[in-house]
């Protein structure tokens, strides 16, 4: 069961230009204050950017829990889907392979990446609705020695399913090997403490849980894999070790950084601080997460996942089964009224996702169950209840 929630006292500000919420994995609505910070244009060579380059690292490393001084911060120009292909290209040899634990389009997208590497890889494939756990990674690692690493999703946002890093990463350290983690929409929300989960390097973006806007990502690794990583990778520009010899001798980016982007992360991570760090942000949107669930199950609407994996970032849910139900009028429907929700990425059944982070509280998603209300109404649908066949491959879930 989802836990209870309270009302929150204080609501967020809406936003300020009056657009719609942003119920989406990233970008996402931010607050008004990270928007203002980018009004001020900075010079990418002068020592107070360079200063902003070195508070954003030290904040970032701060949310691991790194007190050894084991790890370092690169942050890289580009969408998140650079920084995962960065990462993948700068610590995975040549000569390594790569076992990609994928249930969704991002860990499929992991493994078209390392096709186009051209290295070594093998697959474990869950489809839409499961996730990898942890004595299948150990028994595919027992079965093949020549894999050097694993790369799982912390948050497969295709689905919204919450996938058990921490028993992954268990696995993997077992059996001598090295994990990666892509948290592009989890990490700041959902704890990766590098003292109670072993990885090697971890990957997410400025516009995810920490609410900034979209421009950069940014890889927290191993110091010893940092310096291990040289003249590994396929790409001059996506050279993670190159990035960080360059950052850390000069202070500036190796090539124009994303300057107005990184002033608004900046306020992004004051904010996140703010609110209480990785446990308040996630309590945030685990209640929000959970008032909507609640909300949208009594019109009858089902997430495609029992609420064990339910992530507190985006929950997909079946579309309703009623003959007058068409995904396109409710989106529109919903988008006048102030909330753009996010298109489905199943491939069995059809369904729809929405988005719990941003700046976003309870009030809110009281409201998204009420224009979802108003919007079935107005499309003459009287119950919001999926066809027998999704629910049939739910089922999976038990199997």
């Amino acid at each position: 069961m989802l836990a209870e929630t309270k009302f929150a006292a204080e609501p967020l500000a809406m936003p300020a230009l009056g657009e719609p919420y942003l119920l989406t994995p990233g970008p996402l609505t931010t607050a008004y204050s990270v928007k203002q910070a980018m009004l001020r244009d900075w010079g990418s060579w002068d020592g107070d950017f360079r200063a902003m380059t070195s508070d954003m690292r030290r904040r970032l490393l701060a949310l691991t829990g790194d007190a050894k001084g084991e790890f370092d911060c690169v942050p890289m120009q580009g969408s998140g889907s650079f920084c995962v292909e960065a990462m993948l290209g700068s610590f995975v040899p040549k000569d390594g392979k790569v076992l990609v634990l994928a249930n969704g389009a991002y860990g499929l997208r992991a493994a078209q990446t390392m096709q186009y590497l051209g290295r070594a890889y093998t697959l474990i494939d869950k489809g839409d609705y499961l996730p990898p756990r942890g004595d299948e990674v150990a028994a595919a690692l027992e079965a093949d020695p020549a894999i050097t690493h694993v790369i799982a999703i912390h948050c497969e946002t295709s689905s919204g399913i919450l996938n058990p890093v921490a028993e992954i990463a268990e696995a993997v350290q077992a059996k001598g090997r090295k994990l990666l983690v892509d948290s592009m929409s989890a990490f700041g929300a959902v704890a990766l403490d590098v003292n109670e989960i072993r990885y090697e390097a971890m990957v997410s973006s400025a516009n995810k849980c920490i609410e900034g806007v979209p421009g950069f990502g940014f890889i927290i690794a191993r110091k010893s894999e940092l310096e291990a990583a040289k003249g590994r990778s396929h790409s001059l520009s996506l050279d993670v070790h190159a990035q960080w010899a360059h950052m850390n001798k000069t202070g500036q980016w190796r090539y124009t950084p994303p300057t107005h982007v990184v002033a608004a992360f900046l306020e992004a991570l004051r904010q996140h601080e703010a609110e209480g760090g990785v446990a308040g942000r996630g309590a945030r949107y685990t209640r929000n997460r959970d008032v909507m669930v609640a909300g949208m199950r009594e019109l009858g609407f089902e997430t495609l996942l029992k609420d064990r994996w339910l992530s507190p970032i985006i929950v997909t849910f079946f579309n309703p089964a009623h003959a007058n139900f068409a995904f396109d009028r409710f989106y529109e429907l919903m988008k006048d009224k102030g909330f753009i929700i996010y298109p489905g990425k199943l491939t069995v059944v059809d369904s729809f996702r929405v988005g719990c982070i941003g700046q976003m509280d309870e009030h809110v998603m009281r409201r998204v169950v009420e224009t979802a209300a108003e919007s079935l109404k107005e499309m003459g649908v009287d119950t919001a209840a999926p066809p027998a066949a999704a629910i049939a491959e739910r089922a999976k879930l038990a199997a």
